[in-house]
């Protein structure tokens, strides 16, 4: 899954039923009528599809990314920031990309095929596309699973992986009948295993801790896909891919696509400034400017994308199971989604999973009383907690409950305007909420990844693979999060999710992800607000790029219309 910022994400869920994104009227500032959307349902995408015959050669693609990229190894804590690995899997092998509904299929400029060859044990033997190389001239080769595995299977805790979950089940990465072939065992069944290996890195650039750890820091060291980066300018806070000339699948369309780092809040203005070609437009103030931009289209997509806020149960008086309910009574989570919704052509709903969208097969709301408005019930856990009430204080020990909320100072006005929201909130509960500001740049990798935060919000995207969301919820080792930031775990948890990923029945793998978010709610771990849909504007002229729902991006094809 992927962080997405600086309200974040990793990825971690199958697709399903539909997402209802409403229309509904809204009007410009000048009186001028703002277009309407109409319904969007999941997986639905608009890209401005059109084939590659319509599409002229050349141009540059210019892209917004919210900050400057520290790591750029997709597979630790720092690197799964959003930006960090889109920016990654544009140049590094994916093994398999997902279609508009979320299914995932071969990438054939990589894989041939992956098939299931054995049950007893799960046996998974890749087929790899003999022209596949890296940037060193190495081919894909076992060699580089191997280093993958290694690095992210947990045994050697020199290596800062982000997250262990479905390698640390695999017990051995082999050569199979051929130098193109990879055969991979598993010592127990493994659902997802097609989320393993992708995107896949070269073993010469992560083969060793220091590697795996340090090499990736502000540059990438090998390649291995359509583009390549030429230049990274920390002056300019931009990084230009352009296509690799040794790439042996379908030539790209575009000359360059040149990621600048931007603040959210100067976001439209780049774009109607024609610095980028691509903003979001999710803001109302930002929809009604970029909605009436010429050579401008406003395009609607559903996916998984949740916004919620995150309790450390490593701090202060949030170590007490009883203050983090308390929070979750006391926010009340249907004025947040109707404060960020208002005069937006879409409907924001809260919701009660950690693990499903409510438009998804096997959601159901888990949340019980943990998720209720309910400032008496919030009022009597920290009365049981020590904290009385004094006045419109909650004391203990002479000392008013006093927390902390996180924010970056790239934060759109609707990341700033929930957190003040939070504050008047808890305010109602006799606690005191200071909202600290931080730099954008040291937002994720000097406060949020490592856990030096009381609260904060980001998102969490594109769960393709449930699987994926166990580093989230799993109990830390140490020093090693892996992300669950906030350090709130139990063994109860561990276990179901262990056991929900081996599980290869779908039906029987969601109750068990439903029995362990029933109690990820009931430790208090973080609370959902509301699931976040995509509202982006992008020149018209742009093809075959946009609000991709469900679907990866496939940079070969975008492009602009002849």
């Amino acid at each position: 899954m992927r962080q997405q910022t600086p309200t974040a994400a990793w990825a971690a869920a199958t697709a399903a039923a539909a997402l209802l994104v409403t229309g509904c009227g809204s009007s410009d500032d000048d009186g001028k009528p703002v277009a309407q959307q109409s319904a969007a349902p999941a997986g639905s995408q608009d890209i401005n599809a059109h084939p590659l015959s319509a599409v002229k050669q050349g141009g540059t693609l210019k892209l917004p990314i919210s900050q400057w990229i520290a790591d750029f190894n997709r597979y630790t804590a720092n690197g799964n920031q959003g930006d960090a690995a889109e920016i990654n899997e544009l140049v590094e092998p994916s093994l398999f990309s997902a279609d508009a509904k979320g299914e995932v299929h071969e990438d054939k400029n990589f894989l041939l095929s992956a098939e299931v060859t054995s049950t007893s044990p799960q046996t998974v033997v890749y087929k790899l596309n003999p022209k596949a190389k890296w940037s060193d001239g190495k081919p894909l080769s076992w060699r580089d699973f191997e280093a993958v595995w290694k690095a992210l299977n947990g045994t050697d805790k020199e290596y800062e992986a982000g997250s262990t979950a479905g390698y640390e089940l695999v017990g051995k990465v082999e050569q199979g009948a051929d130098a193109h072939q990879v055969k991979v065992t598993f010592t127990k069944p493994y659902a997802d295993w097609k989320r393993l290996f992708d995107p896949l890195l070269p073993a010469a650039g992560i083969d060793t801790p220091e590697k795996f750890n340090k090499g990736w820091t502000e540059q990438i060291p090998i390649t291995g896909a359509a583009f390549k980066i030429s230049s990274y300018d920390k002056t300019a806070q931009t990084i230009t891919a352009v296509p690799d000339p040794n790439w042996w699948g379908t030539k790209p369309k575009l000359d360059s696509i040149v990621f600048r780092a931007l603040d959210y809040s100067a976001w439209t203005d780049a774009y109607l400034n024609k610095e980028i070609d691509y903003a979001t437009a999710i803001l109302p103030e930002d929809y009604k400017r970029l909605a009436k931009a010429a050579g401008t289209d406003i395009r609607v997509g559903a996916r998984w994308d949740e916004v919620h806020i995150e309790f450390n149960g490593a701090k202060g008086p949030l170590k007490d199971v009883r203050v983090r309910q308390a929070l979750q009574h006391a926010i009340d989570r249907k004025s947040i989604a109707a404060a960020f919704g208002k005069d937006l052509p879409v409907e924001l709903k809260t919701y009660g999973s950690h693990f499903f969208m409510p438009n998804q097969a096997g959601y159901q709301d888990n949340s019980g009383s943990y998720g209720a408005y309910d400032l008496d019930a919030a009022g009597k856990l920290l009365d049981a907690a020590g904290w009385k009430l004094e006045g419109d204080k909650r004391v203990k020990d002479g000392k008013q409950l006093t927390l902390s909320y996180t924010l970056s100072s790239g934060s759109t006005s609707a990341q700033v305007d929930q957190a003040q929201l939070v504050q008047a909130q808890l305010a109602a509960a006799g606690i005191k909420l200071t909202i600290d500001k931080v730099p954008a740049n040291d937002y994720f990798s000097k406060y949020v990844t490592i856990g030096n935060f009381e609260l904060t919000s980001f998102r969490w995207v594109d769960q393709t693979f449930r699987s994926e969301a166990y580093p989230i919820y799993r109990q830390p080792e140490g020093k090693n999060l892996f992300q669950n930031y906030g350090s709130v775990g139990s063994p109860e948890v561990d276990a179901l999710l262990e056991k929900a990923a081996e599980t290869t029945d779908p039906a029987a793998a969601n109750k068990l992800y439903n029995e362990a978010d029933a109690k990820i709610w009931a430790l208090g771990h973080s609370v959902p607000l509301y699931q976040r849909p995509q509202v982006l504007a992008v020149r018209s002229t742009l093809a075959n790029y946009g609000a991709t729902g469900l679907a990866d991006d496939d940079y070969t094809k975008v492009g602009w219309l002849k």
